[in-house]
C-alpha cells in the first residue's frame, strides 16, 4: 500500500491531493519519535514540519521510503546526507511561504527605523512621546541582503519603490540578481549597509555566522534584520553590540534560544530581559513564513512536486 507518514498537522488539500493520487494517509501527528517504528516500515512517504527530526537511524526504520515532504523551506530537522544515501527524494516548499516571509521583513524594518511598535506601546501606556520617536527615512540609504534565495529575492522586491541601493551576497551564486539589485562580495557589504538582512539556511556553515567578529566588520551601523533561523545569530553578540553602538536597531523573526520544535524559547538567560525590553529592539515569534495564504500556498507547491 501506498501509505504517507503524516507526522504533523500540514494543509488539508495537501493530504486530499494525496489521497485522490493513491495514497493513504497515516495521521500520527502527535505520536512520540520512540512510537514511530511500527508506523515506519510500510511509509513510502512522509510528510512533516518541525516537530520531529528525521535522523539516519528513523530513516533505516524506513526502508519503503521514497520521499520526505516538508511544509516549510528550512529542511535543517532531516539528514540530508542520509535520505540521499538511502534514495529518499527530499522536497520542500519555500516557493509558498516567500510572499509572507517577503512582506514580514519588509514590515520588520519599517516597524523598527520608525518606531511603530515601540511608540504604540507608550502610547497605550499613557505617553505621547514625538522626538524620542523620530523615524529613519530608507530612501537614500544602502540595504544589503544575505543570502538571494526565495526569501531573499522576495524582500528585494519589495524594496523596489523606496528608492534604495540594494546589495545582494551569495556565497553559491553568480549573475543571479535583478538590475534593480548589486552583486557583491560580503565584505563589500557589510561595510557599505545602513541595512542588513539575513536569509541563509541553517547549515555547518552558516551556525553562529553572525558573531562580534562580523559584527565589528560593519562600516556603518546598521540596522539588522534576521526572518532565516535562529541558531544563524548569536544573540548575544547583538546585544552587546547594541550596547556598544555598533548597530543602531535589531529586528528578529527568530532566535537562537528557541527550542528544537520551534514553539517558545528554551530558558532565558539574565541579559535577554534587558535585550527584549529595548527600544531598539522588535522581536517577532517565528511567524514571518505564517500566513492565511501561505500554508495552502506551500501545501499546493509540495503537492505539485511529490506528482510531479
Amino acid at each position: 500500500m501506498n501509505t504517507v507518514l503524516a507526522l504533523d498537522s500540514t494543509d488539508a488539500a495537501l493530504e486530499a491531493g494525496l489521497e485522490t493520487a493513491g495514497y493513504s494517509l497515516n495521521r500520527q501527528y502527535y505520536t512520540p519519535v520512540d512510537a514511530l517504528g511500527p508506523h515506519l516500515n510500510d511509509a513510502v512517504g512522509i510528510l512533516v514540519r518541525s516537530r520531529v527530526k528525521i535522523t539516519a537511524d528513523l530513516l533505516q526504520a524506513a526502508p519503503n521510503l521514497k520521499w520526505i515532504g516538508r511544509l516549510g523551506s528550512g529542511v535543517e530537522n532531516i539528514d540530508r546526507v542520509a535520505a540521499a544515501a538511502q534514495g529518499v527524494t527530499l522536497y520542500s516548499a519555500p516557493e509558498g511561504n516567500r510572499t509572507a516571509v517577503g512582506e514580514h521583513c519588509m514590515g520588520l524594518l519599517l516597524s523598527l527605523i520608525h518606531r511603530i511598535t515601540w511608540s504604540n506601546s507608550e502610547v497605550r501606556q499613557g505617553l505621547w512621546l514625538r522626538a524620542e520617536n523620530t523615524g529613519w527615512e530608507l530612501e537614500g540609504s544602502t540595504v544589503g541582503i544575505i543570502g538571494f534565495g526565495h526569501m531573499g529575492s522576495a524582500f528585494a522586491e519589495r524594496l523596489q519603490g523606496f528608492g534604495v541601493n540594494t546589495l545582494a551576497y551569495d556565497r553559491y551564486k553568480t549573475n543571479y540578481s535583478p538590475n534593480h539589485v548589486h552583486e557583491v562580495d560580503l565584505e563589500t557589504l557589510l561595510q557599505h549597509s545602513d541595512v542588513i538582512s539575513l536569509h541563509v539556511p541553517l547549515t555547518p556553515e552558516t551556525l553562529g555566522m553572525v558573531n562580534a567578529d562580523f559584527i565589528a566588520k560593519c562600516g556603518k551601523r546598521p540596522f539588522f534584520l534576521n526572518t532565516s533561523r535562529g541558531q544563524v545569530i548569536q544573540s548575544e553578540a547583538l546585544w552587546h553590540a547594541l550596547q556598544r553602538d555598533q548597530l543602531r536597531g535589531v529586528a528578529v523573526d527568530v532566535l537562537d534560544l528557541e527550542k528544537s520544535s520551534l514553539e517558545g524559547l528554551e530558558d532565558q538567560p539574565d541579559w535577554f530581559s534587558a535585550f527584549c525590553n529595548d527600544s531598539r529592539v522588535l522581536i517577532t515569534p517565528h511567524i514571518a513564513g505564517w500566513s492565511t495564504q501561505s500554508f495552502p500556498k506551500m501545501g499546493e507547491v509540495l503537492l505539485r512536486k511529490i506528482l510531479h
